[in-house]
């Protein structure tokens, strides 16, 4: 959703981050700013700084930074617009109203009404668990050593004896059956009319990333088939872009997400403190889960069972994994089946260890391979190191695959040379292996230079944020079209804008972005190291040749462009006119 800039800043503004950050972290105050230990990265010593005046954050260690609204859209993995909606509801600030056709208000109100039906239903399922009724659903669950507390973050129940237990509840409340059954909460039968298929089961809610349950897992007790059973897609359950466990999943913050089978593995696990851990939803892990897991960690550690089922499930989910560009690696579950049964017998500090462990998926599945293959047998032999060249050549990026060459070449005793070889000659044949052509970022790769003129034209502007009061003093010599770095120039156009009108909000200008990389790459320009310096005459001098460093930029990016901008000359002489003149001209810092 699309909201006004005007909306945006009053969100902002009535949202302290000092106020908003510390109901995250626990912040201490030293000097103008407050500190805490980074919740984005791992570290002992608080390197991560609120400045109240500001109004942003920076970390020193990882070098993330922003405004409230970036803090709340990387610690809650929000969107912009999400980050906007949360805030303003903290803030008591009212949103405009969208615009919806008839029929467009008709759907959403059926799909809220359906929410409303599958939350009900999961308190009817979480109170018959609870209930006398519900005793054989919690002597199973306490057999499989759950805690109380685990069962109720899980929202775990019970369905009832019967296939009327949940829809006479539902219809006590008020909910029609085409609804129930729309939910997938209730099946027609003939002889019986409008039945739940969730009968004798403990039940395990599905919820959204925000915690709203959008449909539900049932296992059967005793003998009964299907052993598991799941909701029906429906128009708010898809089974393709949902994974079990992600609304705990996405704020753990442990630099991995623990892809496993089923839903008791990922319980346990969060039992045992790995609240990384998801699983996908009774069907097989797709490209659209592979995409949510990217929103949250480039890094998914693959748990799955340690039977052949289990391996062929590891090598397709790896295929996956891959094409959505995330690094996969596979934990080892033997001489378990699965990540609970491990739990169980060996506990937390193994499973760590196992983590630690985990093997890189390419030679996952060179290993698999291999017991394809007698090793002892030359031609057999030969035949495997030819299928090692075929993966490598699934590898699009030339540094890349060199790299996993030189790897495979070790760990399986084949010269790199002749490995190469057979790498080239099955590309040759096939047409692979060709170098990726990734897409280019906004300008291109920069040279060291640009680099340098990009960093001191971040120094001027956070010298000049530090110090207001300095820009009347250097307007008539710095124009926004000096700034050559793209991000720079925009973040000091919206500076320098603010400055002529009397205004001075940093973090208000951070907001003019919705991505959070652009988010984090204009608040870098406010949080630049400025020179330590002891005297004033040092620091005039320093200024002075930062200044006149990004001057001298602008003239000769200008310069260079003779021949190919009409603008090109007119600011070039401009340029020249004004270096000449800053370079004689001394600018106090009073």
């Amino acid at each position: 959703m699309f909201y006004p800039d005007e909306i945006i800043e009053e969100v902002r503004s009535r949202n302290d981050i000092v106020d908003v950050v510390s109901g995250y972290v626990k912040l201490q105050k030293k000097g103008g700013n407050h500190w805490a230990c980074c919740p984005f990265h791992n570290e002992d010593t608080p390197s991560f700084s609120v400045n109240g005046n500001k109004q942003m954050f920076h970390c020193f260690g990882c070098g993330v930074s922003g405004n409230v609204y970036t803090f709340v859209m990387r610690y809650e993995n929000f969107t912009f617009p999400e980050a906007v909606k949360m805030l303003a509801e903290r803030a008591g600030v009212k949103l405009p109203e969208i615009e919806y056709t008839e029929e467009q208000k008709q759907k959403a109100s059926r799909k809220a009404r359906l929410m409303e039906v599958n939350k009900e239903a999961a308190k009817f399922f979480y109170y018959q668990l609870r209930s006398p009724r519900g005793t054989i659903g919690m002597q199973y669950l306490q057999k499989r050593q759950l805690t109380d507390e685990t069962m109720k973050r899980f929202g775990l129940g019970y369905s009832g004896k019967t296939g009327m237990d949940l829809i006479t509840y539902l219809r006590q409340k008020g909910f029609e059956d085409d609804l129930i059954k729309e939910a997938g909460l209730g099946v027609i039968s003939e002889r019986s009319g409008l039945m739940s298929q969730f009968w004798n089961r403990v039940m395990f809610p599905i919820q959204d990333i925000n915690g709203k349950v959008i449909g539900f897992g049932g296992r059967v007790m005793g003998d009964g088939e299907p052993k598991y059973l799941n909701s029906p897609e429906t128009p708010v359950f898809d089974k393709r872009r949902n994974l079990f466990g992600m609304n705990f999943a996405r704020t753990a913050r442990t630099g991995n997400i623990i892809l496993c089978e089923g839903y008791m593995d990922v319980i346990s696990m969060h039992q045992a403190g790995f609240t990384q851990a998801v699983a996908s939803l009774g069907t097989a892990f797709t490209a659209e889960q592979a995409n949510l897991l990217r929103r949250y960690t480039d890094n998914v550690l693959l748990a799955y069972d340690s039977d052949g089922a289990g391996v062929k499930a590891a090598l397709r989910g790896i295929g996956i994994l891959r094409e959505a560009g995330l690094t996969g690696k596979v934990i080892n579950m033997r001489p378990y089946k699965d990540p609970d049964e491990f739990m169980k017998a060996l506990g937390k500090e193994a499973f760590q260890e196992r983590i630690d462990q985990a093997e890189n998926s390419f030679f996952f599945e060179l290993r698999i391979l291999q017991e394809q293959f007698d090793m002892k047998d030359p031609e057999s032999k030969t035949k495997f190191h030819r299928e090692i060249a075929k993966k490598l050549c699934t590898f699009r990026e030339e540094v890349e695959r060199d790299n996993y060459l030189q790897a495979a070449a070790e760990k399986y005793f084949i010269g790199v040379d002749n490995l190469r070889k057979l790498v080239l000659s099955y590309a040759a044949q096939t047409g692979d292996a060709k170098p990726v052509e990734r897409p280019r970022t906004t300008g291109g790769q920069r040279n060291p230079a640009q680099e340098k003129a990009a960093k001191a034209q971040k120094i001027l502007l956070t010298w000049i944020t530090d110090d207001p009061k300095i820009y009347p003093k250097i307007k008539k010599y710095i124009t926004v079209s000096d700034f050559t770095d793209e991000t720079v120039q925009a973040v000091a156009s919206r500076l320098f804008t603010d400055l002529d009108e009397g205004k001075f909000n940093p973090a208000s200008i951070i907001s003019t972005f919705e991505d959070e990389e652009q988010q984090r790459a204009a608040a870098e320009v406010f949080q630049t190291q400025l020179p330590q310096l002891s005297t004033k005459q040092e620091r005039e001098k320093a200024f002075h040749d930062i200044l006149l460093a990004v001057k001298k930029n602008s003239y000769e990016y200008f310069s260079a462009r003779l021949g190919s901008d009409v603008n090109a000359l007119t600011q070039a002489l401009a340029g020249k006119k004004a270096l000449e003149t800053l370079a004689k001209t001394h600018i106090s810092l009073d």
